[in-house]
């Protein structure tokens, strides 16, 4: 199996929806989801080089080499029928840059783009200039908000892996700011956590200014790590299930 991806995509699903993780994290965010999602929808998570099963890899920091694998890997199955992304926190830029960067090669957009828990790429992100950080000053931060689980932080060996995996994406996410320049042409669909301090529910509705497209803005209970409730995954199933949407499939 593609080592970018967690799962093979469902058949049957008339839409693929490929997630795309926050930072520190893997492809496991997004563990149960297809069961939750709804028959319309098969969910394929993007496990970036670094972390899990791919641990021993080089992780990316920048965009070129970003953008050119996920061409490359992810590329051959966006060609195969309709899709959408879902994007977390450091995973939205990810999804916006990649769903810019096909529209703009000429290739099949995808039907929407689904950001969570992160401000557009104008806007100030307290987290993004985190990177230069050291461990015990990003550990604090990332426990300030509920960043750490806490079966890591009784494992050192894990504990330093996670912080020097969420520097590396850090970087990335600085770097994907700083190249993004158009609004999308197809949907974006914006979900934030009520309790977001990081990303409020007023920055992420910001996403409006990024697409030349519809725009819908969701909040949901919970705080930046909102992803981790089950409410999310039927959200977007109920929002990509919707009648415009599935016209846009046919």
């Amino acid at each position: 199996m593609n080592r970018y991806f967690a799962a093979r995509p469902r058949g049957g699903a008339p839409l693929r929806l490929f997630c795309f993780h926050h930072a520190g994290a893997g492809a496991m965010t997004f563990a149960g989801w297809g069961g939750r999602i709804g028959p319309q929808v098969s969910v394929v998570p993007v496990r970036l080089p670094g972390r899990e099963s791919r641990i021993g890899e080089a992780r990316i920091t920048d965009v070129a080499s970003l953008l050119s694998e996920l061409d490359e890997h992810l590329g051959p199955l966006l060609e195969e029928g309709p899709y959408a992304f879902y994007g977390h926190s450091l995973g939205a830029l990810v999804a916006y840059r990649f769903a810019e960067h096909r529209i703009g090669s000429g290739r099949q957009a995808p039907v929407g783009v689904v950001v969570g828990a992160c401000m557009p790429p104008d806007l100030p992100n307290p987290l993004i200039g985190a990177g230069h950080l050291d461990d015990e000053s990003l550990l604090a931060l990332l426990s300030s908000f509920g960043g750490v689980p806490e079966e890591l932080l009784a494992r050192p060996v894990w504990l330093r892996e996670m912080l020097a995996t969420t520097r590396a994406d850090l970087r990335l996410g600085h770097a994907l700011r700083e190249g993004a320049r158009t609004p999308l042409p197809c949907p974006v669909w914006a979900f934030a956590g009520e309790r977001d301090r990081v990303a409020t529910p007023a920055a992420v509705a910001q996403w409006e200014r990024w697409t030349n497209s519809s725009f819908r803005f969701h909040t949901l209970a919970g705080g930046h790590f909102f992803v981790r409730d089950s409410e999310l995954p039927r959200k977007i199933g109920e929002l990509l299930a919707e009648p415009q949407v599935l016209a846009a499939v046919d």
